[in-house]
């Protein structure tokens, strides 16, 4: 399966998609419209009322937010992928560099384990067929014991590579099925996001609604990280197994004797912790970038964490402090 192709298509999806933004365009200026008809009405009436002299620049924000949802996909769409690009592209070049390395450092130890095991007798025939048969034909007709014994060991190691192979090439797809089903959801919130952006905007206009506006553009920004974060954390990966590589050759090369089971295990283990790693992915991304209002949450989680432990200390002290007050008196 060519998963390079499948995350092709979401990005030619989210493309195909792009023009729906301007269907809502028109509802959008509508709301925003009759917003800051309100919006400056109610200013400039505060103003009169209070014979205070009428403060022009923030009477503009309607008008900016209006301007931007007419220019929506252009203005606010394209300044953001534009900015937010040149990440994407950075972390899918390290990417890339990474999986050449790899690929690179595995035909490596490949080609070192079958050149291992040629250059002993006791396993090339394990792994070529032309020496098999040369064994066989070297055993004589009383000697069917041990050519029945070399059919069974070279039947159970093509079953162990076999079985080694499928689970490797299973957990590899699971990882790329996982970094699919990240970048899939990343494109439908993406699209969301981006159609339904202009209402938001719109919806900002408002009293009460106005951070509206800074949530939108944290959410977006959020989402279009996932794919940077997923390509470092596939690149961090990739790096640990160039790594364990580059030990199982140096094994190879320097201890003839080396036993490479521990390393396939230990390459599997990897494989699961990346496939579940993956679905972190929107928790980091929403550590690089918070919105203020998400802040304030957290400091009043924070603080209402702290009050509650402190409730729980005292509560434990008076409780300790009178089973400490009956034991005196049972004592004397």
């Amino acid at each position: 399966m060519d998963f390079t192709n499948l995350h092709t298509i979401l990005r030619s999806l989210y493309d195909e998609m792009m023009p729906l933004c301007s269907d809502m365009a028109g509802v959008a200026q509508a709301i925003a419209g009759l917003g800051a008809l309100f919006f400056v009405a109610y200013r400039v009436w505060q103003s009169l009322a209070r014979a205070e002299p009428i403060d022009v620049f923030p009477l503009l924000r309607p008008f900016v937010i209006g301007f931007c949802i007419m220019f929506f996909p252009t203005m606010v769409l394209g300044t953001i992928n534009t900015v937010m690009s040149p990440i994407v592209q950075g972390t899918a070049s390290m990417l890339e560099g990474q999986t050449l390395d790899m690929k690179k450092y595995r035909e490596e130890k490949d080609r070192l384990e079958y050149e291992k095991m040629m250059n002993d007798p006791s396993t090339a025939y394990l792994v070529d067929d032309a020496e098999f048969d040369r064994q066989i034909d070297e055993l004589g007709v009383t000697e069917v014991g041990t050519a029945a014994g070399m059919y069974i060991e070279r039947g159970m190691y093509k079953i162990k590579k076999a079985i080694q192979n499928f689970f490797r090439e299973l957990l590899e797809m699971l990882f790329q099925a996982a970094s699919l089903a990240i970048d899939t959801i990343r494109t439908f919130f993406l699209i969301v996001l981006a159609i339904l952006g202009p209402i938001a905007f719109a919806l900002s206009v408002w009293d009460g609604f106005q951070s509206t506006l800074t949530t939108w553009i944290q959410r977006y920004i959020q989402t279009y990280l996932w794919l940077p974060v997923a390509d470092l954390f596939s690149t961090i990966l990739a790096k640990i197994q160039v790594l364990m590589l580059q030990n199982d050759i140096s094994e190879l090369t320097n201890n003839p004797a080396a036993d490479l089971d521990s390393s396939n295990t230990c390459y599997i283990i990897f494989m699961i912790i990346g496939i579940i790693g993956y679905f972190t992915i929107p928790t980091v991304s929403g550590w690089i970038i918070q919105a203020g209002g998400a802040g304030n949450y957290n400091r009043a989680v924070n603080s209402t964490a702290m009050q509650g432990g402190s409730m729980v200390g005292s509560v434990a002290g008076g409780v300790a402090g009178n089973l400490a007050g009956r034991a005196g008196k049972l004592l004397k």
